[in-house]
Parts: structure tokens; sequence; C-alpha cells
């Protein structure tokens, strides 16, 4: 697992460190991301096509935390601007916004994918 490549990639790595302390417990985190954003990503999908604010809210403030912790800097500022506009009902920031956040999440996942050697 090669700690340059995520930085070359724009991983602030450092800054999970500071939140989880060390390589392996990095790596767990990373492990369980991509297994739960398997499950987020479409549930984020279904709940904005439903027009489920208080839902949507729910999952991406779990995506901006998971990736505050992995120093997933993007992301976690994609999904908050989401979180907040959804938590003011505001369907039409979140609807025109999305491609934004799913091309991070995509993003995202290819280089912890490569990363966790799961591609």
């Amino acid at each position: 697992m090669n700690r340059e490549f995520l930085e070359e990639n724009g991983v602030n790595v450092e800054k999970g460190l500071e939140l989880l302390g060390d390589m392996e417990m990095y790596n767990e985190t990373m492990e369980d991301f991509l297994n739960e954003i398997n499950e987020k990503y479409p549930s984020a999908v279904n709940y904005m096509n439903q027009g489920d604010m208080p839902n949507y809210a729910i999952i991406v403030h779990s995506i901006k935390s998971d990736s505050k912790y992995l120093g997933f800097t993007r992301l976690a500022e994609l999904a908050y601007n989401h979180e907040i506009k959804s938590k003011e009902n505001d369907i039409d920031y979140v609807k025109s916004n999305f491609g934004e956040l799913e091309d991070e999440i995509n993003r995202i996942m290819e280089i912890v994918k490569k990363y966790l050697g799961k591609e």
C-alpha cells in the first residue's frame, strides 16, 4: 500500500493519520469506507430522486464524516455542501450539483480500489 500514491491523487493522508493514529487503522478505515460507499451512494441517489431530503442529509453527512477521517478533502467539502442544502430542503441545489458529488465519489472510489489492490 503506497501512501505516496494517495498523496499524488490529492488525499490528505496526514490529516487522516492525525484522526486515526496509524497506517494500520487508516487502512482498516479505508476498507470500511469502500464497503460502505457501495451502499451509501445508491441510497443517496434513491433519496434524491424521491425528494427525501432528511434521509439524503443523513447519507451525505455520513459520507462527509468518512471522507474527513480519510483526508478526502474535496469529497468532504462537496458532501458538506449537500448536507447543508438538503437540510434547507433545497432540492434544486442537490439535483443540479449532484453530478459533481457523484464524479468525486467515483474518483475517490477508483483511488481507494487501486490503493487497496481491489481492481
